[in-house]
């Protein structure tokens, strides 16, 4: 195979790739070898057929399944013979070609351009910690306390009032008959939740152990048996207990309750609960700075068959009217976002950054304890849409890039308070809202889309590039 690089324009160049007919003959005589067995021909023993009766029954579709074989894997050689990473799929133009032929053909191919990545072992942000006062851990367990009622049943003649907790026994009837699920044993009711039938707590104000009451409710819409749906019903209560709420005693049995050892325990905990709560915003913050200073590194040429690509992904879901006014924003936009996908790219290529299945499947499972309730539906998403997958992995890949180039750049560390960390996050977003109005809202798919996804879903088509490139239609290839 020689290959010679031709009409070099920017990022554009041809690679003419020739193969030399013996070479062709030889790969079409493996293919003869590979189907002489499977050959059932009448008047021949099966793996006997001679190899002229072979070329003359199947000569067009073995030379078709020959000249793609070929094309895969020279035009893969050929990019990689020339160390050519291609953004997007190259084009394949045939000149030459045919049985007992030399193989000639023009690999047309925009080149991913170099980019710099040295800088960013140096790269300048913001970090922040936040010194968390006493006081706010006090706060957060005071606030944990009162959200778990502490119920201590009272004295047979205490009146019920609202936010104690009854438990009562019923029996229900409509129009003086039973009806299914009109029983009910040690059912719990805090009064003034009106958790159960409307108006129904608001009745049981004033019982005490023992009573009996009746009480009138009218059945919901979501009633199971549809025939009583707006009827209404008769409760015969039987009250088992009243209970008032107490407050929970904050020491170190409330403590150990919640999985703590003790309270000094339970404060650490709750201390570092606070801190993570904005040290996870405030990390963003400052990779939103390393991306900045990314934007900063100078690239000679960006691809223009990637920004047309990423235009149409920004442009989605607007007028075309729209798209027309906005694609000076949106090209400049595109520019950015392809220019530091390529440089994450090459810092993850040179620092060998993979991501697992593991680190995949983790990762979708964060999103199913995010939407409780949903998870069936979330899995069959990723399950039904392979790109959403692709896209994940992306946003992972981009995120150990993102640590990797803090961890090697130059950390400007604060500590913080509280109050300074709301004031900053609450800039940032006013900012980044701002930022979104001036320019136009964006598409939430466009959004969604991580640099690195953008960037590797063109990446390979730098590798890519080892599945069948597109032929023009110039020359048709025919094959049976």
């Amino acid at each position: 195979m020689k290959v010679t690089v031709e009409n070099k324009k920017g990022l554009n160049k041809d690679l003419k790739v020739f193969i030399d007919k013996e070479t062709m003959n030889s790969y079409m005589d493996e293919k003869y070898e590979e189907i002489k067995g499977s050959v059932n021909l009448k008047g021949f023993r099966p793996g006997k057929v001679p190899k002229e009766i072979l070329k003359r029954q199947f000569g067009k579709a073995v030379f078709g399944e020959v000249l793609d074989k070929v094309l895969k894997e020279t035009s893969t050689k050929a990019l990689e013979e020339k160390k050519i990473k291609p953004a997007g799929q190259p084009k394949l133009d045939l000149k030459t070609y045919g049985e007992d032929k030399d193989l000639e053909y023009v690999l047309t191919v925009t080149e991913l351009p170099k980019v710099e990545i040295k800088s960013l072992e140096n790269i300048k942000f913001d970090e922040y910690t936040v010194k968390i006062d006493e006081s706010e851990t006090d706060k957060r367990i005071k606030e944990i306390a009162k959200n778990q009622p502490n119920f201590k049943e009272v004295s047979a003649d205490t009146k019920a009032k609202k936010g104690d907790l009854v438990s009562l026994d019923y029996k229900a009837t409509v129009d003086g008959k039973d009806f299914k699920g009109s029983e009910g044993k040690n059912t719990q009711l805090t009064l003034g939740k009106d958790l159960f039938l409307k108006g129904f707590d608001e009745q049981l104000i004033g019982v005490k152990k023992d009573d009996e009451k009746v009480v009138e409710a009218t059945l919901p819409e979501n009633f199971p048996e549809k025939e009583l749906v707006n009827k209404k019903a008769k409760f015969n209560c039987k009250i088992l207990s009243v209970k008032q709420s107490e407050e929970v005693k904050i020491d170190d049995d409330f403590a150990k309750n919640l999985g703590a050892k003790d309270l000094k325990d339970l404060k650490t905990l709750i201390t570092k609960q606070i801190n993570d709560e904005y040290k996870n915003s405030l990390d963003q913050l400052s990779k939103n700075q390393i991306l900045k200073e990314i934007e900063k590194i100078k690239v000679d040429e960006v691809p223009e068959n990637l920004v047309e690509e990423e235009v149409k992904i920004l442009s989605q879901g607007i007028s075309e009217e729209e798209a027309k006014k906005n694609k000076k924003n949106f090209e400049e936009k595109a520019k950015i976002r392809i220019k530091t996908g390529l440089i994450l790219n090459e810092f993850g290529e040179k620092n060998q950054i993979k991501v697992t299945e593991q680190e995949v499947q983790s990762e979708v499972q964060k999103q199913l304890r995010m939407m409780p309730g949903q998870e069936k539906m979330v899995m069959d998403f990723y399950q039904k849409n392979p790109s959403a997958l692709a896209s994940l992995r992306g946003t992972v890949y981009e995120e150990k890039i993102l640590n990797l180039i803090k961890d090697k750049g130059k950390a400007n560390k604060k500590e913080i308070s509280k109050e300074e960390a709301e004031k900053i996050l609450k800039e940032a977003h006013k900012h980044d809202h701002d930022h979104e109005h001036s320019h136009g809202e964006e598409n939430k798919e466009t959004k969604k889309k991580s640099l690195t996804t953008s960037a590797k879903e063109k990446k390979p088509t730098t590798k890519k590039a080892k599945s069948k490139p597109t032929v023009k239609k110039t020359k048709k290839v025919s094959k049976k």
